[in-house]
């Protein structure tokens, strides 16, 4: 399994402040990120995978809606994200 409960908890500790901070936006879109990025790897070599291909797609919809919050919120909060997490180009 790629995403164990190690990996979490390192996620977390390096976005979310502290590795029981699941909760925060930051945590949340980073652990978002890492799954999506599997994803895309993943479908680079099984291109007919449409049940992963949806997957993914409601994946990014749902960071993007986090993002959005963010941004609306807090805007150096947001910059910062995706600085750390090299989002935008």
């Amino acid at each position: 399994m790629y995403l164990t409960s190690d990996v979490k908890k390192e996620i977390f500790s390096q976005y979310g402040k502290s590795e029981t901070n699941t909760g925060s936006v930051e945590s949340q879109v980073a652990l978002f990120t890492y799954r999506i990025k599997h994803l895309t790897e993943h479908l680079k070599k099984n291109k007919k995978d449409n049940v992963t291909r949806r997957s993914l797609v409601l994946m990014v919809g749902r960071r993007r809606k986090f993002l959005e919050y963010v941004k609306t919120k807090d805007i150096e909060r947001y910059r910062s994200i995706i600085k750390e997490l090299g989002l935008r180009k």
